[in-house]
């Protein structure tokens, strides 16, 4: 995807001599964070191969989550609250039903299937259960009588600090105290590796573009999905989260080809545990200081009701320690539905 890179001084240009063009600056952004997001993808992998699966999939996570996060922290400064919250729960999605069955359906081509460490898989799979519970609670208490906008942000901050603990716990289980789950059997050959300070100048070359392009992105949603008649919620889960994801899809599948499982779910469901345990508490804690008015946790009822139901599936489905096309197939339609369910119902984020 290289040649994509063209479309990066394109929107610089864009952005200088013709802002009102809002589709075009949309397209041409986006375009352009994609080969940086797989650069990102391509620099941590390596560094996967130097320090095994559950570490590699951790770092692919923690750098493939930064234009998530990138994206959002652009979107949270402009105000555009519905936006943040959808490709908050959008990233959720699309890596554990998305990525994920990218990943399972390229993997099990050619192969009757695969096997990955199922307790590992099922430790994530509880963290998803335990950020579903966490969105339920406050969009319950929204609806409750009586209940105030500063209530619900003492809440939220609240949660958000419990959540941040919780992350630092499950990384000290993950990376140190059973850090077995987490590593696969596969081992880089010495010659595969490549130096970790030319990985690190990838990487942080990558984030510096994606900061760019994120910020005339993030000015252009909400002209384009009113030029469309598309939500921003849609635009939030569908287009946004794409592209923030766009390291882990590279990646996950690259692995996935390889019969590298075990690096393949600590990418997809290790993302989506980091973003609802991180990247979301994190938002609302930067929101006190920057942006109109601070965030709450208290999503609408439709994205709640998503990211509960990929949590179940994704139990479900990763639960045995087997993985194979069908599986794969399985979870891209649930995908497919929730985006025909939020492309053909525009009011579905709110009710």
């Amino acid at each position: 995807m290289s040649w994509l890179l063209l479309f990066f001084p394109v929107a610089i240009g864009l952005e200088i001599l013709a802002p009102e063009r809002h589709l075009l600056l949309f397209t041409a952004s986006s375009l352009a964070i994609l080969p940086l997001a797989g650069w990102m993808g391509k620099a941590t992998e390596q560094l996967a191969d130097r320090m095994g699966e559950g570490v590699g999939g951790l770092l692919n996570a923690t750098f493939g989550n930064a234009a998530e996060l990138i994206i959002a922290l652009a979107a949270l400064h402009a105000g555009l609250y519905d936006v943040v919250k959808a490709s908050i729960a959008g990233s959720i999605v699309g890596n554990i039903l998305l990525v994920l069955g990218a990943a399972m359906l390229a993997g099990g081509l050619g192969r009757s299937e695969q096997h990955f460490n199922a307790a590992g898989a099922r430790a994530q799979a509880t963290m998803l259960m335990l950020a579903a519970i966490t969105l339920v609670l406050p969009a319950a208490f929204q609806v409750a009588a009586g209940t105030t906008a500063e209530s619900l942000t003492r809440l939220s901050v609240a949660i958000s600090v419990v959540l941040l603990l919780v992350y630092l716990l499950y990384l000290v289980f993950a990376l140190v105290t059973h850090s077995a789950l987490f590593a696969g059997p596969y081992h880089a050959e010495e010659k595969e590796a490549q130096p970790v300070v030319r990985s690190a100048a990838v990487l942080a070359g990558a984030t510096a573009g994606i900061v760019w392009m994120s910020e005339i992105l993030v000015g252009a949603i909400e002209p384009t999905a009113h030029e469309f008649g598309l939500s921003n919620a849609f635009v939030g889960v569908f287009v946004v989260a794409i592209l923030g994801n766009a390291a882990e899809h590279a990646t996950a599948i690259s692995a996935a080809l390889k019969d590298r499982m075990d690096l393949s779910l600590s990418i997809a469901i290790g993302s989506s545990v980091q973003v609802a345990l991180f990247v979301a508490p994190v938002l609302i804690l930067v929101s006190l200081f920057i942006g109109p008015a601070a965030m709450d946790l208290a999503f609408p009822a439709g994205l709640v009701l998503m990211v509960l139901l990929s949590a179940l599936i994704t139990a479900q489905v990763a639960g045995d320690g087997r993985s194979d096309w069908l599986k794969g197939l399985q979870l891209l339609a649930v995908y497919l539905v929730f985006a025909l369910t939020y492309f053909f119902l525009p009011g579905a984020q709110s009710h």
